[in-house]
């Protein structure tokens, strides 16, 4: 009992639960060395105190991908145990790969340098390649990242072909989109929660950024990695990701500086620093409203950035901050204001709105969100909407609300 961080993991039995994914077995070893409760080592995974109860006990399986995420997460299970079907896919695609993983490199060598110059490259080509980009990111708002994965990753494929028989200043327009296309590739991992694949990917659009001279780029990669510091909690990385974003990359655009000083923000407010928070939301929203003003200023992947994004983004603060009637308001006006066909982006708000009204003690409205917004993240809120609705049943019981039961009926009709 009272085992720590450093040491817990190298415990036999631990360890071999993690190695043939006996999560009942993870459980209960995992409380008996720290001494947490049921409840507690719940909302460490996302869990209610009922199901990690049936876990233990052999009661109920966890099949669920979705799940065994949350519980590896919450539970910082070392990379080196998880086992094979445990993992994110570490390689960004199939037939792709970065350097250092080990795979065919064939594709990056070409990007650098010049392996067949029968074809030469012009503007009407990387115009239609910029248009159809465009398109595909308004796409994916629509219906999500996974039907979008393999298109883009064939079009990253075409991109770098086009380098070998690009000259001049063609050939910066062949790096930045293929940053583009990275950039994109790396926000559907993350989507997908596939965080080493997205890493992979940011970086690598940051150094093509960095390689085309697009300072708009090279910033955003840096903000989007600041956004993954904070899905994962990680408030004080995300801070320094965006103020890196912020002095980094001179010159930006009105609407990515406004961007990395939201980001800045949200991270202050995970942290529980909230006039660092209000401070920079305020910074932020002055940038966007001046930014608003000379649209053709901003870069063509910034077109999401406006007010309502803005006022959701001001309610995520004021929930990690728990100012609940805030954070109520914010996202309900943000939601209001969200197109109906963004079914993937309301879902998650939605989640978030109903973990704020649980947060104020209006648990019958809070199950009423959770519970109309369970087929939705099930069909295209996974992991992200899903384990906020694990997460607001787990506010739900923990406030002895009797309608949280009714929230862990409905998930559990999805979770396996």
């Amino acid at each position: 009992m009272g085992e720590t961080p450093g040491n817990l993991w190298s415990h036999p039995q631990l360890a071999a639960a993690v190695a043939r994914e006996d999560w009942g077995a993870v459980f209960r070893t995992y409380r008996k060395l720290t001494g947490l409760s049921q409840t507690k080592l719940g909302e460490r995974v996302g869990l209610v105190q009922p199901d990690v109860s049936d876990i233990e006990r052999g009661h109920r399986r966890v099949t669920s991908f979705e799940v065994q995420q949350r519980i590896v997460t919450g539970l910082g299970v070392p990379q080196d145990l998880q086992s094979a079907g445990a993992k994110c896919d570490a390689s960004p695609v199939v037939s792709l790969s970065l350097p250092g993983t080990g795979l065919d490199e064939d594709l990056l060598a070409r990007v650098t340098s010049v392996a067949d110059t029968s074809h030469r490259v012009d503007a009407p080509t990387l115009d239609w390649l910029d248009r159809l980009l465009a398109e595909h990111r308004r796409a994916e708002d629509l219906i999500g990242s996974r039907p979008l994965v393999r298109v883009m990753r064939q079009q990253l494929r075409t991109v770098v072909d086009l380098y070998a028989g690009a000259r001049g200043s063609l050939a910066d327009r062949v790096v930045r989109l293929a940053a583009e296309h990275a950039q994109f590739l790396a926000w559907m991992a993350q989507d997908q929660a596939q965080t080493a694949a997205a890493l992979a990917w940011y970086d690598r659009s940051h150094e093509w950024a960095l390689e085309a001279g697009d300072a708009n780029m090279a910033a955003t990669t840096l903000s989007m990695k600041a956004h993954m510091a904070w899905s994962g909690g990680r408030g004080t990385r995300c801070v320094r990701l965006a103020e890196a974003a912020r002095w980094s990359a001179p010159g930006t655009s009105l609407g990515v500086q406004g961007m990395a000083a939201q980001m800045a923000a949200r991270g202050h407010a995970l942290d529980g620093e909230a006039d660092h928070a209000h401070r920079l939301l305020d910074e932020a929203q002055g940038l966007i409203s001046r930014a608003s003003e000379h649209p053709e200023g901003e870069p063509v992947w910034m077109y999401f950035y406006d007010e309502t994004w803005f006022t959701l983004q001001r309610g995520m603060a004021a929930l990690h901050l728990r100012d609940w009637r805030a954070a109520v308001d914010h996202i309900t006006a943000g939601l209001d204001a969200l197109p109906d066909e963004y079914r993937r982006d309301k879902t998650w708000y939605r989640a978030c709105l109903a973990h704020a009204l649980a947060g104020a003690g209006e648990s019958t409205q809070s199950t009423y969100v959770a519970v109309s917004s369970v087929p939705d993240a099930a069909a295209v809120g996974r992991p992200h909407a899903w384990n906020e609705l694990h997460t607001t049943a787990a506010v739900l019981m923990r406030r002895r609300a009797n309608e949280g039961h009714q929230l862990v009926a409905a998930l559990r009709e999805y979770d396996d």
